[in-house]
């Protein structure tokens, strides 16, 4: 392992992180607002990397395996550290729940702990749109261009099939990679802008809801989420931009560079949007079948693909209280929520490539049952899937659902139901934020514990990379070797 080398590059995340505090340091200025706290916490994560940065010199520039277990947990966890320091240097929130709201920015999971938005500073609600975007980038770069090298969870099968992307950070080519990826979520981002003000918005409102949508993030600037706005085109705004940050960014990287012939032939893509097509089909028929003030108003069929985009990008906006929906729609969102949406975006969950494969390796595993001789091998993309990534795609479902457990008793030991406890433990670790019960769209997280706060950070820390990105670390055998 090239320690020198991991330190170095999370020394250079806090400079990073200085400069982008800059930005709502500046904004506070120009809006009259007390810029030092930003100020501050920029000089803090400044003075810390910068001499962690010059005093690490590595021999070699070489990143292993190692390295990158290292550096992606160490760049998640030392961001919400040093990212958090806004929300207390601005008197927001004490130093647990300013953790909490950091870490569920830069997972971008639309948990929150603010009781309301709206009587923040403005400059404040920007730097958390900011977490959401900056932590967005990062996923993108762990999920195409480090998790395949890794090897995590059977994503070594995700590939591009581009030979201009690749996925080992030891070969030149990994920063083109990452710059191609910049390039496509930048324009994303601008062209979110661009439509959410053709849609009605305001210059501030559609900036940060263009951090959180195509990042999947899901922090708004109101508190009652893009509900607040009233608008249809918001909406539909809204739903396109979560459903490209949901998908590959390799397939938006495939229509830049004019390949974007094969888009159907895409198995995973295919999959991811016909999921969405029968979800939000099954949310608009609960809809119509509810009485009273429970049954939308406008826009039934509106709301249904909303919420079912907005659930399996996991970026956890809404326009109201889907708790009143009942139980059949709750169930479909929860299981959306789960689900994901495809390898290679800013999404959570456990995405739909696993799922994909993982189903039909169960099918072929019957094949032995009713034909003891015949052999029948998994394949995707016109490829034999091997045995060995199998195994680790079973591996990580196995551990995805044992860290939901966890997490779910440990809300439960706190005096919380089971639909609340269950929820709240899926929602997070899926990196979505808005769960059911004592913690559904209109309550948040703030009346938690601090100790069930400090766990579910870990469970969204974990969700976000892949949960063996994180327990490898725990390991014994990783620091002995």
């Amino acid at each position: 392992m090239n320690a020198l080398r991991d330190v170095q590059v999370l020394g250079w995340v806090l400079v990073a992180l200085a400069v982008a505090q800059l930005v709502p340091a500046g904004c506070a200025v120009w809006w009259g607002e007390p810029a030092l706290p930003y100020l501050a916490s920029a000089i803090a994560a400044g003075v810390t990397g910068l001499p962690v940065v010059f005093a690490s010199r590595p021999t070699h520039q070489q990143i292993r395996i190692r390295d990158g277990f290292v550096i992606a947990t160490g760049s998640w966890l030392v961001a919400s550290v040093f990212g958090a320091l806004p929300f207390i240097t601005t008197g927001a929130l004490g130093p647990v729940d300013a953790l909490f709201e950091a870490v569920s920015g830069f997972t971008t999971t639309a948990s929150s702990v603010i009781p309301s938005v709206e009587a923040l500073p403005r400059a404040l609600v920007l730097w958390r749109a900011m977490t959401q975007w900056l932590g967005g980038m990062g996923v993108l770069v762990v999920a195409v261009a480090l998790l395949p090298f890794l090897g995590i969870g059977g994503m070594q099968l995700f590939s591009s099939g581009d030979s201009h992307v690749t996925s080992d950070p030891s070969r030149p080519r990994f920063a083109e990679t990452a710059s191609r990826l910049f390039r496509v979520y930048l324009s994303l981002t601008v062209l979110a802008f661009a439509l959410l003000m053709v849609a009605g918005l305001g210059s501030y409102d559609a900036f940060c809801h263009a951090l959180t949508s195509v990042s999947t993030g899901g922090f708004s600037t109101r508190d009652g989420s893009v509900g607040s706005f009233g608008s249809a085109a918001v909406e539909w705004v809204m739903v396109a931009m979560m459903f490209l940050g949901a998908a590959s960014f390799v397939i938006h990287d495939r229509v830049v560079i004019g390949r974007a012939r094969g888009l159907m032939g895409d198995g995973e893509f295919r999959y991811y949007a016909g999921t969405l097509v029968v979800a939000s089909g099954v949310l608009a028929w609960v809809l119509s079948g509810l009485d009273g003030d429970a049954r939308p108003e406008s826009g039934l069929v509106r709301q249904a693909v909303f919420h079912a985009v907005s659930m399996m990008s996991g970026t956890g906006y809404h326009t109201t209280d889907f708790e009143r929906w009942g139980g059949l729609a709750q169930l479909v969102l929860l299981l959306l929520m789960v689900l994901g949406g495809m390898s290679g975006s800013t999404t959570g969950g456990i995405k739909s490539l696993r799922l994909l494969v993982g189903l039909r390796a169960l099918r072929d595993s019957f094949t032995p049952l009713l034909h003891p001789h015949a052999v029948r091998r998994v394949k995707y993309a016109g490829r034999i899937v091997s045995d060995e990534v199998i195994s680790a795609i079973w591996a990580f479902f196995t551990a995805y659902f044992l860290i939901v457990a966890a997490a779910a008793a440990l809300v439960a030991t706190a005096g919380y139901d089971l639909v609340t406890s269950v929820s709240a433990a899926f929602s997070l670790t899926a990196n979505v934020g808005p769960a059911l019960g004592a913690v559904g769209p209109s309550h948040g997280f703030a009346d938690l514990p601090a100790y069930v706060k400090l766990g579910l950070s870990a469970c969204m820390v974990a969700g976000r990379l892949d949960v063996f990105t994180l327990l490898v670390l725990l390991q014994r055998r990783f620091w002995r070797g």
